[in-house]
């Protein structure tokens, strides 16, 4: 299973999670959308936007595994 982590491209974490896009707007991050998604990483991002780091990999790994993109 893999696991998100703050040096992770927004990017990456929707190619591999395209359910996570509901992770970033329930944090009001519009992730999906943004052209800067293949540069910034996660921990940018969330502290660009004044959203915790830690709470928004806790949900991002949190997400149910059923719905795993397979490799």
């Amino acid at each position: 299973m893999l696991k998100f982590t703050s040096d992770m491209l927004i990017r990456d974490v929707l190619v591999a999670r395209p359910d996570a896009v509901d992770v970033f707007e329930r944090h009001g991050l519009a992730c999906a959308s943004c052209l800067a998604s293949g540069m910034e990483t996660v921990s940018a991002v969330a502290t660009m936007h004044n959203v915790s780091v830690e709470a928004l990999l806790n949900e991002l790994n949190g997400l149910p595994t059923s719905f795993a993109k397979e490799e």
